[in-house]
Formats: structure tokens, C-alpha cells, sequence
């Protein structure tokens, strides 16, 4: 979509598995989110109106429409504070972070006056931020990506740079500066899983986290680093050595993390602007699995968040409240909301 990024094709059906615990189809609203169709515009300012933005979680490819956050928060705010007229619309798509998520309000939560914009943070949108980490991690080139990023300018000020109309998929276009390591055995696997039904079935359930085949990240680092303008990824980094997330949590993180976290908190707070600007107030749903309140990275993110007086909810302290064990909030082999995790983190919003 020009000017917002990569989004599904308006009306077009969705189907997505575990091979194991879920299996969904839904169908694409006219916006390309997995929604109902957003209200009409007078509908929602006549309304208390809540907007949700985020990535996979809010996107929830794993249940169907009917159980997501933003349904079950509407029916309880029916039943439980009828009188605001509460209407909730949705906004999310899977590996997209605040920054990449900004053109979502610009473009289409703003049209319907929102009361309240809800942003929903995981734990990898600290990183999700930066344009280079994001690359490293999906395996798109990073000067071509496909949602808007941040970048610092000449002066080190830092701007939204737009998504790249000419994204052509997952091509993984600068790995092949270099052959990707695997060998025969990766080459096999990828051959029957692309011609046969039964492959797939039995790699789904014996990797369901595979994901694409990717060189380690050591040479996607490398290779990263080779490029004009990238050089300086490496700085105080062995990606050989460590994972992303330790590198960010780190008192004082290599360069590039230490631009991801810059880059967080100027996305929060353009996010702050923006919605103020219109009138709406901003809080953050800090999904489970950012863990309970004193953990680093609920740390990190109200370290951004309080001083822009932005409250931050902590969906985990809200389903120990309400006598749930974390692991009912999501499914056993896949870390995203179960419609039990949908209706805690609507229970915790409202």
C-alpha cells in the first residue's frame, strides 16, 4: 500500500496454522487487516471510539475475528460501561513495530476520531525499530524495506522514511551477495516441502518455528556490514556470540541496538503527538511477553514511556490478577494470544 507498507490484499483470504493447535481462514477487511470492517466515520465520532495498533499480535492470524481483543472489548464495554457507546477498531500486522505502525494512524485510525489509541508492545519491537536489525532477523534488504522505518538525518534528527513501493517479497535480495550456508540437507528439505503436502505436514510438526531458511546470523551480519553505509553494524557486536534481545537489554548496548531504543522512543512519542494533536489519548498494552512490571524490558519501555506521560497496562500482572496461569494466554507452541489471551488483554484496555 503506498505511503503504509505491506498489508494484505483487500478481502482476501487468510489461512494460517501451527500444524498442530490452530488452524484459522479469515477473510481481509477493505483496509487489508485481519478486522471487521472499520465503522463508518460518523458512526465512531459519535462514539467513544478506541483504536489498536500493533504488529502479529493485534493482526491474531491464530484465532478467528470473532475472538480477537478488539470484539471482546467492544462486548464488554456494551455490558459493563454502556453508557460511553464504546466502537473498537483494529489495526496490526506481523512484523511491523511503533515506527512501521505510525502510517497505520495517519492513514486510517485517524479518519474515525479516535477517543483512545491503544498500542500493543512486545517484546521485539525494541528492535523492530531499526530498519538494520529488522533486515538481519527477516532477511530483506534494508534500504528497501517494506514498512516505513525510522532513519537519522545529516543533523541527527530523525525522520520516518516511507516503505519502498518496489518491496518484491521475501526474495531476500542482499543474501545473494553471498551463498547461504545448509548444504544438502536444507537443500533437500526445501525441495519436498515445496512439492509435497505430506513434507509440509511433517515439517510443520516436527519445526513449527523454522521459518524461512535463513544463513546464521553471524553472515547476514557480515554481510550487512559490507554494505556502503552499514559498517558500523558490528561495533561492540559478535552476533556469532550473542542473541538480539541480550544486546538490547544491555546497560550499554552496541551501536545499533542503542539506535533501536532511540529510535522506540521517538516513535512513542510521535505517536504521543500525533494522537494529541487530534485529540486522543495514548496508553500501551505491555503484552505477557514483556513479563511483570520490574522486568528490564518493562523497565526500558516506561523508561520511554512516563516522562511522555503515556500510561503503560501490563497484560501480564492483569491475567495473574484475574487467577490465570501465563501459559492459558497463549498457545503451547506458538507465543501469540489464545482467544483467552484475546479476552485478558481486552479485560485489561477496558
Amino acid at each position: 500500500m503506498p505511503g503504509v507498507g505491506v498489508l494484505y490484499e483487500p478481502y482476501a483470504e487468510v489461512r494460517h496454522t501451527d500444524g498442530r493447535d490452530f488452524r484459522t481462514v479469515q477473510r481481509a477487511n477493505s483496509l487489508g487487516f485481519l478486522d471487521r470492517e472499520p465503522p463508518d466515520p460518523a458512526r465512531a465520532a459519535a462514539s467513544c471510539h478506541v483504536a489498536v495498533i500493533g504488529d502479529s499480535f493485534v493482526a491474531a492470524r491464530e484465532v478467528p475475528i470473532a475472538d480477537k481483543m478488539q470484539v471482546r472489548l467492544e462486548a464488554l464495554a456494551a455490558a459493563e460501561l454502556p453508557e460511553l457507546d464504546v466502537t473498537v477498531s483494529a489495526y496490526g500486522f506481523h512484523d511491523t513495530a511503533q515506527a512501521n505502525q505510525l502510517p497505520y494512524y495517519d492513514e486510517y485510525a485517524r479518519r474515525l476520531s479516535p477517543n483512545l489509541v491503544v498500542l500493543v508492545f512486545v517484546r521485539n519491537d525494541f528492535e523492530g525499530n531499526s530498519s538494520a536489525l529488522r533486515a538481519l532477523a527477516r532477511g530483506w534488504d534494508p534500504d528497501r524495506p517494506p514498512h516505513a522505518f525510522p532513519e537519522r538525518a545529516a543533523d541527527g534528527s530523525i525522520r520516518l522514511r516511507p516503505a519502498d513501493p518496489g518491496y518484491a517479497g521475501d526474495a531476500l535480495p542482499w543474501f545473494r551477495w553471498f551463498e547461504p550456508s545448509g548444504g544438502w540437507r536444507a537443500d533437500a528439505a526445501r525441495a519436498l516441502t515445496g512439492r509435497s503436502l505430506l513434507a509440509r505436514w511433517l515439517d510443520a510438526r516436527l519445526f513449527p518455528d523454522s521459518g524461512p531458511a535463513l544463513p546464521p546470523l553471524g553472515e547476514r551480519a557480515a554481510a550487512l556490514a559490507r554494505r556502503p553505509g552499514y559498517e558500523w553494524t558490528l561495533d561492540g557486536w559478535r552476533p556469532g556470540e550473542s542473541r538480539h534481545e541480550p544486546d538490547v537489554l544491555s546497560e550499554e548496548p552496541p551501536p545499533v541496538f542503542a539506535e533501536a531504543l532511540d529510535f522506540t522512543a521517538w516513535a512513542l512519542a510521535e505517536f504521543q503527538r500525533r494522537a494529541g494533536r487530534d485529540g486522543a489519548a495514548l496508553a500501551v498494552l505491555s503484552a505477557h511477553n514483556m513479563g511483570p512490571p520490574e522486568t528490564r524490558w518493562n523497565g526500558l519501555l516506561r523508561g520511554m514511556a512516563d516522562p511522555l506521560g503515556i500510561p503503560v497496562v501490563n497484560h501480564r500482572e492483569w491475567l495473574v490478577s484475574a487467577g490465570g496461569p501465563r501459559r492459558d494466554a497463549h498457545w503451547p507452541r506458538d507465543g501469540h494470544w489464545t482467544p483467552q489471551g484475546h479476552q485478558w488483554a481486552a479485560e485489561a484496555i477496558l
